[in-house]
């Protein structure tokens, strides 16, 4: 072989070599990225584990709740439980410390705060830490309200005497009354009145001021539409690992019990949830931008892939049949959800011969909120009556 040949073939043995290397440099960036978050400094390896989650309602907040408390466990955390047997945080009134379990006690404060209650600041302040992380998610009003009509149909005086959303929304306040009973806050304005403020009250001063007081106070707030590129960014905030947000989706319902709106009352919803609406546009802005500075477009789309694969190979490992299930189908009493109203609340079987370290993770992720809540309760104060819990 003459010399001439010899270097043409070491140059693209020495070719083929770099684009190996950067082919496997591209890989492993990818997966490293999903470990750590492109973060500068020291602090880049500790995760945040003092978190307030506002967990508001019918936002798909009981699956970011499920997340939390399996962080808890996963860190060894303590959780703001509510006192004895309740099982909100004295929702729907404004929150206070002495519906936190052993805050007196314990005189001190507790990692996550997850549990529904109605936003007040200074009482949560006394619970959490200095350094706390708080954030909460937000839907669009539209199939917020849906949702709520179809849970809350028999709580509800405002949704008790019609048939069918569209019905109240041809003549709302032929229904609503906001001084007849608290009880209608899930009626108008439900996320509005999460917060802390009056679902009823107007005024273009009022809104942009509530609107700039909770930007200030929540470093974070999630959009439920796009779960999955909220748990990418929430990871990323927070420093966590790819399995930390791993879901299950949690407290859904089936389709046949999702009701279909008009075009016409799709808008009225905007209208008759204003507060909740223009919260929603507001911080539905703030939510993309947030993702562009902290992840940017191209990595997200990765991520979110990379989530998905995730949530497949743990549903192939845990979940019997591969999907959710209705509530005469579920086998074990600990694993049903409770059920509201005319919603057929879902849950899951899981496969049988698991492993001890495998049945725990999969319980784990599939356990109903009032459940999980219930057992941590029982680890977290083991000296106290059990949480009774009731399904119906």
């Amino acid at each position: 072989m003459t010399l001439g040949c010899k270097w043409r073939y070491f140059r693209i043995i020495v070719i083929l070599l770099v684009l190996f290397i950067l082919l496997l440099g591209s890989f492993l960036n990818t997966q490293v990225s999903l470990l750590v978050p492109l973060f500068s400094g020291q602090e880049s390896f500790h995760p945040v584990t003092n978190i307030m989650f506002l967990k508001t309602h019918k936002t798909a907040s009981s699956t970011v709740m499920n997340i939390l408390y399996r962080f808890t466990e996963k860190r060894n955390l303590t959780v703001a439980l509510p006192a004895g047997q309740l099982f909100h945080l004295g929702y729907p009134w404004l929150f206070l410390t002495k519906y936190v379990e052993g805050f007196k006690d314990l005189n001190g404060t507790f990692n996550i705060m997850c549990n529904h209650l109605r936003f007040n600041p200074t009482e949560v302040e006394k619970v959490m830490p200095n350094n706390t992380f708080y954030f909460s998610i937000l839907r669009n009003p539209v199939a917020q309200l849906e949702s709520a009509f179809v849970y809350y149909k028999g709580y509800v005086p405002a949704f008790q005497k019609t048939k069918s959303l569209n019905e109240f929304l041809a003549s709302p306040l032929k229904y609503y009354n906001e001084t007849l009973s608290i009880k209608n806050i899930y009626a108008r304005n439900n996320m509005w009145f999460d917060f802390g403020y009056d679902n009823n009250r107007r005024g273009e001063g009022y809104v942009r001021d509530a609107i700039r007081e909770i930007q200030w106070r929540f470093q974070l707030i999630l959009i439920s539409d796009y779960f999955d590129e909220s748990m990418v960014l929430l990871r990323n905030t927070l420093r966590w690992e790819l399995d930390d947000v791993v879901y299950f989706k949690l407290n859904s319902r089936s389709e046949k019990s999702i009701q279909n709106l008009t075009r016409e009352n799709r808008e009225r919803v905007k209208e008759w949830c204003a507060l909740d609406w223009e919260l929603y546009r507001h911080f539905n802005r703030t939510f993309w931008q947030k993702l562009r500075a902290v992840v940017g477009l191209k990595r997200l789309a990765r991520e979110v892939a990379l989530l998905r694969e995730r949530q497949r190979e743990l549903m192939d490992v845990c979940i019997q049949d591969g999907r959710p299930k209705n509530k005469t189908q579920i086998k074990d009493a600990n694993l049903k959800p409770y059920q509201s109203g005319e919603a057929d609340i879902l849950g899951y079987n899981l496969k049988q011969h698991l492993d001890n370290e495998t049945l725990a993770r999969c319980q784990r992720m599939v356990m109903p909120e009032i459940q999980y809540m219930a057992h941590l309760y029982s680890q977290q104060f083991p000296t106290n009556p059990p949480k009774k819990i009731r399904l119906q």
